[in-house]
Order: C-alpha cells, then sequence, then structure tokens
C-alpha cells in the first residue's frame, strides 16, 4: 500500500463518508475488474471506468446501461501515462491506492470518494441519475469551500450559491454583474485546491450549490459522463495540471502584447493610415491596428459575408498593410462565421455546400441583427477548408493577425443542424473548432510565424490554439471597470490566461475622462493592450483631450517598458500554465479572507496591482501579502508584508507594488515591439534586506518563431539575489537553447532600487568597478560575456 488505505482506516473513511454525505441507494454494485490502466465497476445501471493521467489527475466516466462509450475528447490532449496503483477489494469496497489520488468506492450504499495525501477532497452524491430531460452528475461539498469556474462571468469571486449556465452568449452593454457571457466552460475549482472538468460539449449548467445543500451538480442535455479530477498541492501546481492536462497557450507574437489602435470601426484606408500617422505623431507607442467590418462593407447591415477588402472605401489594401508594416504596425482583420444571404459570397458558399442545413439538409437561413444569414458549418472539414482558404489568402497579403467575432454563435438556433451533430450539442464548442481552423491552417502554411487569434469564444482547452480571449461588450462605464479583473483573474485559473478587456469600455457612448484613464492605467496590468468601442466616443487616446492622451501616453509607455517582464510571464504560460493575473490567495492559501478579493491581485510573481474602479475617490485601502515586503513602484515607499495601508491615489497611475527581492526585466523606451533588441533590457532588483535569496527569470528569443523554446532557439537569464551580512550579491547565469551558439546579451544595465546607502565597493567576477548612483537607486553596467556573472556589493 502506498499510504496504506485499508484496515482500520478504511473502515474509518467510509463511516466519516456514511455518516456525513448522501449515497445513491438504488445503485447497486455487481463486479469490479482491474485493467492495465484503468479500473472498471460494473453497477446495476451501468458501468465506472475509471484511468489516471498522472498520480495528481483521474478520469471516471459513467456509461448508462444500452450506451457505448465514446473516447472523444474536446478538451484533453494529455495521454494517459503508466501510473502505479494497489487495486484492493474486500466485501465492503474498492480501494485504488497511488502516489497521488485515491480512491475508494464503496459498495453499499455505493458511493466514490476520492482523496488526496491521506485527506479526503470529494464524493459523489447520486453520482448519475436523470431528471427534467437533464442528465446530471452531483457531488458532496463541504460547508466552507469556496467555487471558482464556469467560464467568463461577472458575479463575485466565489460562485458558489449560483446555478450557471453553460451556454456562450453575448452580453451586450453588462456592467459590474454578468450571469452569463461569452464564453463557459464545465469547470469548477474549489478553494481545497482541487479542480473538475466536465469533459463534455453539449449545452447544460453548472449548479455550485444554488440549493445551499453542500452539492456541486453538472447538468447536461446529453454526451459523455465523463469528469476529470485535478489536485495540486498549491495553486500553481493545480494550474499546472489543469493545463497540462487540456493544454497550454503557444508563445504570442510579441507584438501581440504592444498597444493596439482599434475601434468600431475605421471606414476607410485613409482613416487607418491617418489614425497611425497621429499616433506616430504623438510618440505614443503602438504596433497594429485592427479593422472592424467596415474593411469589407460600408454599412453595418447587409455586407457580413464578403470576406474581402471593399475596394472603394480600401482601394490599395497590399500597399496599406505594405506601408504599415514598414512603421512596425501590423494588421488585424475582424471576421464572422456568418454569411448573409445578401453578402457577395452567398452564391459560392451554397455551391460550396459550407453552411449549416436544416432538417431537408438545405441552408439554415435565419434573421439576426446584420441581416438574414446562413452559418458556416466549422465542424465539417470542407466548410473549414473553404474558411482557411480565405484566411490564407488574405494572410498572403500581409494581414498579421485574426479577430474572430460573434463566435459564441452569437445567434444559434436549436434546429440548425452541423455535419457532427445539432446546434445545442456542439455550440458551446464552435469557437475552439474555429480557432483550431486557423492554428492548423498557420502551422501547415505559415510554419514560421507565430499566429495571433482573437476570439470571443472558444472552450476548455482552446488556449492550446493560441485563442486570445477578450471580456465581450462590456459599457463603459465604472461598473463595467469593476468586472474586469474578476473576470480575467477566473479565467486564468480555467487556463485562459489571455482573458482582457475593451480598454475603455465598449458599449455606450459615454465620455468620461477619469474612467477612460483608469481602464487604461489597469490596461498596463493586464494580458492584452486594446482600447476599443464604438466610434461616438474615441477609443484611441490620440483622439482625446490633452490632458488625457498625456496620462494615456505615460501608461502606454510604461506598458512598452514593462515588454520584457510580459513576455517572460507570457513564456512562463505557455511552459507552465501560469496565470498572468493571479489572486492573492496564490500568496496565502490560508488566508480566507482573499478568496473573495479581486480589486487586488498579481501580475505575475513581482507586481502588487490595485486598479481604481470607482470615480471621486482620494484613497484606497491595499492589503499586502505577508509572503514578502512591498515597495510603491514609483516612489519606493515600503510597505511591510501582512500589513493593510491607506494609499493616497495619483492622476498618474494607479496603486502598483513591487515585491521586495524582486527582479524585473524593462526595456529602454520603445515606439513599436520592432525596436526591440536584447540591447534594449534593463534588469530592475527592488533591494529589501529583509528579502533572503531570491531568484528572477528574463526568457529571450526573436519573438515571432512558433515553438522557439521546444526548438531550442532562446535564451534564458537567471538572477539570483542574495544579503548576508551587510554585503549583496548578485549572480546572473546564462541559459542558451542548443540551436543558440551565441549570446545576445553582452551586457546589461542593472539598476538596484533601494539600496539604501552608496556602496564601499562592487566587484564584478572580482574585478572592482565603478558605477552611477543617486539615493534611491543603484545603477550598474554589467558585463556578460560568462555564463556566470557574479555582482557583489559591499556596503
Amino acid at each position: 500500500m502506498k499510504k496504506g488505505i485499508s484496515g482500520y482506516f478504511l473502515v474509518v473513511f467510509l463511516c466519516l463518508s456514511f455518516s456525513v454525505f448522501p449515497q445513491n441507494p438504488d445503485r447497486l454494485f455487481v463486479a469490479s475488474e482491474s485493467k492495465p490502466g484503468s479500473v472498471e465497476i460494473r453497477v446495476n445501471d451501468g458501468k465506472y471506468v475509471l484511468k489516471y493521467y498522472t498520480p495528481e489527475i483521474i478520469e471516471t466516466s459513467f456509461i448508462p446501461e444500452g450506451e457505448e462509450y465514446d473516447e472523444t475528447s474536446h478538451a484533453v490532449v494529455l495521454d494517459p501515462q503508466e501510473v502505479p496503483f494497489e487495486y484492493q477489494e474486500n466485501p465492503e469496497a474498492i480501494t485504488l491506492d497511488s502516489d497521488g489520488i485515491d480512491v475508494v468506492v464503496s459498495k453499499t450504499p455505493f458511493q466514490v470518494t476520492y482523496y488526496y495525501k491521506g485527506e479526503k477532497i470529494i464524493s459523489e452524491n447520486r453520482g448519475y441519475s436523470e431528471e427534467n430531460d437533464l442528465q446530471k452528475i452531483d457531488f458532496n461539498l463541504n460547508e466552507t469551500e469556496v467555487l471558482y469556474g464556469g467560464g467568463a462571468r461577472a458575479l463575485g469571486m466565489n460562485r458558489r450559491g449560483n446555478r450557471l449556465q453553460l451556454y456562450n452568449r453575448a452580453h451586450y452593454g453588462y456592467g459590474s454583474k454578468s450571469e452569463l457571457l461569452n464564453y463557459t466552460l464545465p469547470v469548477v475549482l474549489s478553494s481545497e485546491k482541487y479542480a473538475l472538468h466536465f469533459d463534455n460539449a453539449p449545452i447544460g449548467f453548472l449548479d455550485l450549490d444554488s440549493n445551499f445543500e453542500n452539492t456541486l451538480t453538472y447538468e447536461t442535455i446529453s454526451g459523455r459522463k465523463t469528469y476529470q479530477l485535478v489536485v495540486g498541492k498549491t495553486w500553481e501546481n493545480l494550474v499546472f495540471n489543469y493545463t497540462l492536462l487540456t493544454g497550454r497557450q503557444p508563445m504570442p507574437p510579441r507584438w501581440a502584447l504592444g498597444n493596439f489602435s482599434s475601434r468600431f470601426g475605421y471606414h476607410s484606408q485613409e482613416e487607418v493610415l491617418n489614425t497611425v500617422q497621429k499616433f506616430q505623431e504623438e510618440e505614443i507607442p503602438v504596433d497594429a491596428v485592427i479593422l472592424d467590418l467596415f474593411w469589407f462593407g460600408k454599412e453595418i447591415m447587409g455586407t457580413m459575408g464578403n470576406l474581402a477588402f471593399d475596394r472603394d472605401s480600401f482601394p490599395e489594401p497590399d500597399k496599406m498593410i505594405y506601408d504599415l508594416r514598414k512603421k512596425g504596425v501590423k494588421t488585424v482583420l475582424v471576421t464572422e462565421p456568418f454569411i448573409l444571404t445578401t453578402s457577395n459570397r452567398w452564391e459560392e458558399a451554397v455551391a460550396e455546400d459550407i453552411l449549416a442545413k436544416d432538417s431537408l439538409q438545405k441552408p439554415f437561413t435565419y434573421d439576426f441583427y446584420f441581416g438574414n444569414t446562413g452559418l458556416i458549418d466549422i465542424f465539417d472539414p470542407k466548410a473549414r477548408e473553404w474558411f482557411w482558404n480565405i484566411y490564407e489568402e488574405l494572410s498572403e497579403m500581409g494581414v498579421a493577425g485574426w479577430w474572430g467575432d460573434l463566435g459564441e454563435p452569437e445567434v444559434h438556433p436549436e434546429e440548425l443542424l452541423h455535419f457532427t451533430g445539432t446546434a445545442n450539442e456542439v455550440h458551446n464548442i464552435y469557437g475552439h473548432y474555429w480557432a483550431k481552423t486557423i492554428f492548423e491552417g498557420y502551422k501547415e502554411k505559415f510554419p514560421e510565424q507565430r499566429p495571433f487569434i482573437l476570439m470571443r469564444a472558444g472552450a476548455a482547452g482552446s488556449q492550446r490554439y493560441g485563442l486570445i480571449p477578450w471580456s465581450g461588450d462590456v459599457s463603459r462605464s465604472w461598473g463595467g471597470l469593476k468586472a474586469q479583473p474578476e473576470i480575467s483573474l477566473q479565467m486564468g485559473l480555467q487556463g485562459l490566461a489571455y482573458m482582457h478587456s475593451d480598454l475603455g469600455g465598449f458599449a455606450g457612448d459615454n465620455l468620461n475622462d477619469d474612467l477612460y484613464v483608469r481602464w487604461l492605467q489597469y490596461g498596463v496590468f493586464q494580458p492584452i493592450y486594446r482600447p476599443h468601442a464604438q466610434e461616438a466616443v474615441p477609443s484611441e487616446p490620440v483622439f482625446r483631450a490633452a490632458h488625457v492622451k498625456e496620462l494615456a501616453k505615460k501608461a502606454i509607455e510604461l506598458r512598452y517598458r514593462l515588454l520584457p517582464y510580459n513576455y517572460t510571464m507570457a513564456f512562463r504560460n505557455s511552459v507552465e500554465g501560469q496565470p498572468l493575473m493571479r489572486p492573492l490567495f496564490f500568496e496565502e492559501p490560508e488566508n480566507f479572507k482573499l478568496y473573495s478579493v479581486s480589486n487586488e491581485y498579481l501580475w505575475g510573481d513581482s507586481f502588487l496591482v490595485s486598479p481604481v474602479v470607482k470615480p471621486n475617490t482620494s484613497e484606497k485601502e491595499i492589503y499586502f501579502p505577508g509572503s514578502s515586503n512591498w515597495f510603491d513602484f514609483y516612489d519606493g515607499k515600503k510597505y511591510t508584508g501582512g500589513s493593510t495601508a491607506v494609499v493616497q491615489l495619483k492622476d498618474g497611475s494607479i496603486p502598483t507594488f513591487v515585491r521586495g527581492g524582486a527582479f524585473v526585466p524593462m526595456s529602454k523606451p520603445l515606439q513599436t515591439t520592432e525596436e526591440f533588441s536584447a540591447e534594449n533590457v534593463e534588469i530592475h532588483y527592488f533591494y529589501d534586506e529583509e528579502a533572503g535569496e531570491t531568484k528572477g527569470l528574463l526568457y529571450h528569443d526573436d519573438g515571432k518563431t512558433p515553438e522557439a523554446y521546444e526548438k531550442g532557439d532562446y535564451e534564458l537569464l537567471n538572477f539570483r539575489g542574495k544579503n548576508e551580512n551587510g554585503a549583496l550579491t548578485i549572480i546572473i547565469t546564462k541559459e542558451l537553447g542548443s540551436m543558440r551558439k551565441v549570446s545576445d546579451f553582452s551586457a546589461i544595465d542593472l539598476f538596484i532600487h533601494n539600496p539604501g546607502s552608496k556602496p564601499a565597493s562592487i566587484e564584478i567576477n572580482g574585478r572592482v568597478m565603478k558605477t552611477g548612483s543617486t539615493q534611491t537607486e543603484l545603477i550598474i553596467k554589467v558585463p556578460l560575456h560568462q555564463k556566470t556573472t557574479t555582482i557583489s556589493i559591499n556596503n
């Protein structure tokens, strides 16, 4: 036995389970069998199949009597590993004992219970059942669990007490609360550090104890009765395991971390070029311009599905794209999956048979906001090929990225039939397969280019196709801003680390300068920096009042200065699944007060951020996690970890703090990410005599090659700082990938903040160096000719 879950301990576990939690009295045990890699348990109404993926991930499927087991998963990409486990059966129970998750299946009454490290994690209640035309799997909760998940919603961080509809649907103009948004997920995470992923595509509900009976229930109209239980010793470990199961986000192109010029929308080639020119005249950094639906039609109504440049408004798109690219600005086009019957491509779409069908196998047409339409059947291979061919042609023209809008799909009649099922069976995975189509097309046709795929809807695991989601048509309101950190924090826990918002808010003609500035300041510390809105009130800072423009410029310039830090976060997300925005309970998992906090969060490992989400406020109370001390990023003031303080708000920034002992890679000022190179990099170390030994990382590659890390075309700078007996030692170690023969880093500027006093001496690899210093920082030019460089600073 791995942990001895047998004999006396098994009896205790079972007695506790029976005395506290309900079971299914109608499900009767018949027989069980241990097979290579799995265990099969037959009951009177079907069978259970349990199999390990890793010691910390186990899958359970219930196959009702008369049904065939469907092995197809749209979410899971991990192959089950060989996980040793000990199988035992006695008259009372069956046990699976591993180095990670253990399972106890009691026979009478029948119940499945999971343990980890000797502690009970969760148990099935009735397990599988059917009621009111819904198929259900339910579980027992303890009374104190906090629950997260269900996708993108604005309900407060703790989502327990809600019955969440699993149906991707736009919510136009939402504010501080939205029960249903564009991107739903059948995933639940618990403050007990486990996750349940219900591995099924059709629509349904996720009931997080709405009846207050300590019960969690997954409800669906049809499909698989399969779930994976994922556990972890820490929150980082839990998210690592979940993204190991469902896939991790590939590195985006470096330019995707810059500033976007975007609105609904640019009407002409002239308007696009003039807007970009305005950015460059004002010296406000910008890396991409997004063209909304006017690129293919002069009117909002009746033109969707043209999917080709309107040559009246955009007479020379090739030249426009080329000219923008010479200025370091990429072109991104919106596309939708709807082909209107009035569009130029309607007859082609019908002739090529790429549209979803009605019951007579004719194109299903219906009315929605933009006109009478058909829907591309993204599940039909010939439709995918037809759609991809359009992307390929425009990509060859020079288009650098894609915006997939309305991909819930926004209107999706349940009578409509797809190649692989009904609308309700595949609705929630439409965006997933749309992103997959573009991602795999790039992999085949443009293997040297990282795709940029901005989409409003997807499914569990869509991150592995490079899908970058945003939070939909949020209102231009303080309530709309207030909801954004929660939405991004929740989605980061669920594997979608690039969830972000239309900065400034999208819906409504609300010209509120303070709201706009605070939203753009928040945007510095959210995954994608993309102001976007209805055009009556400009979303671009270059068209705002002078004082607003100046504050926006300051925020955007900071965003660019943080490019190496943000890019390193993107790297860690791609290899570890770690969110870019992280809840405070990552720092203090035992502090239950933090499990409901979204108005403060961590930006990577080093920053503590608290957005300003209320008008007319001059101060804000900040909690500083006890794991370290924190320094005001702008004035250097020190705050003790574990304390709470009231800080005064400033017009030019939101409250931002850096962890004591942190290494923060930054860049010299840039106008576009095209200007970035290793020579731009600065390393900022935030000295704290109480920090002890700390570490940091810089990831560097060319910013565009897919799978550069996997191919060995990268380098890492590892930093280690240690303060001991009044001396600070910093060690920088270079690690080159197998394809790199020469490092891009020959020297680097090291900034030491809060040094306290002028040092008596500074040595680099034993050689005494001269340096510049002020009261607040020490600046050292560090040569990096060796694999390991040691900087010794003696006071």
